[in-house]
């Protein structure tokens, strides 16, 4: 894949994931502010030469992490069981399991979807090629329950900010000092419930069904 960071060499596969690894550790347990070359370079208990020789620098780096975030998802998405005669259950499994994905790395999930790291914009052709491979998964799913003549793509856009709206939402409001009068108390199942609610409803307002 063509992007800032350096061509990986195949002999070199171990060493750039030892230096992801390091990479979402800080990201994770530091956040953003760690996230420089020495920190992850300290992480890896390495140089920063060694860092910028296979990323060639920050930029490259973070483009990197960027794609080792998307592949985590692409991952968890492919490990789901398999289609069922239940396509509608299935897909709200899915999008449960997102919640739990973004719920269990806030930071991670920020760097996917956000703009935490200032000065960074992922590398275009990069973004586009993760955003792709991961979304056509979900895609899928949606294709088996939508009406017929609709597009699959469209609805699953309109259901995926659903996803992203709640469960954004909740990250943000988790982040600060609850508050008594909010539309839900602050409990994880309060907001588990909101979530499935909300989820489900606009896949009824879509007309998913199974066939």
């Amino acid at each position: 894949m063509a992007t800032r960071h350096v061509p990986m060499r195949p002999a070199d596969h171990g060493g750039r994931e030892r230096y992801l690894d390091a990479a979402l550790s800080v990201l994770v347990n530091r956040g953003v502010p760690g996230l420089t070359v020495r920190g992850v370079a300290e992480a890896a208990g390495a140089s920063t030469l060694s860092v910028y020789a296979r990323f060639g620098g920050r930029a490259g780096l973070l483009d990197a992490l960027y794609e080792r975030t998307f592949d985590s998802l692409r991952e968890l998405l492919e490990g789901l069981p398999p289609s069922s005669d239940d396509g509608v259950g299935d897909l709200l499994h899915l999008a449960l399991e997102y919640r739990r994905f973004a719920r269990e790395s806030p930071t991670r999930y920020a760097l996917m979807f956000e703009r935490p790291v200032p000065g960074f914009d992922p590398d275009p052709a990069l973004r586009s090629a993760v955003l792709r491979t991961t979304f056509s998964l979900f895609i899928a799913r949606v294709q088996r329950v939508c009406p017929r003549g609709a597009d699959a793509r469209s609805t699953a856009y309109q259901l995926w900010t659903t996803m992203h709206g709640l469960v954004g939402s909740e990250l943000m409001l988790a982040s600060r000092r609850p508050l008594a009068d909010w539309f839900i108390p602050p409990t994880d199942e309060a907001n588990e419930e909101m979530y499935r609610q909300g989820v489900s409803a606009m896949m009824a307002g879509l007309g998913l069904r199974n066939r």
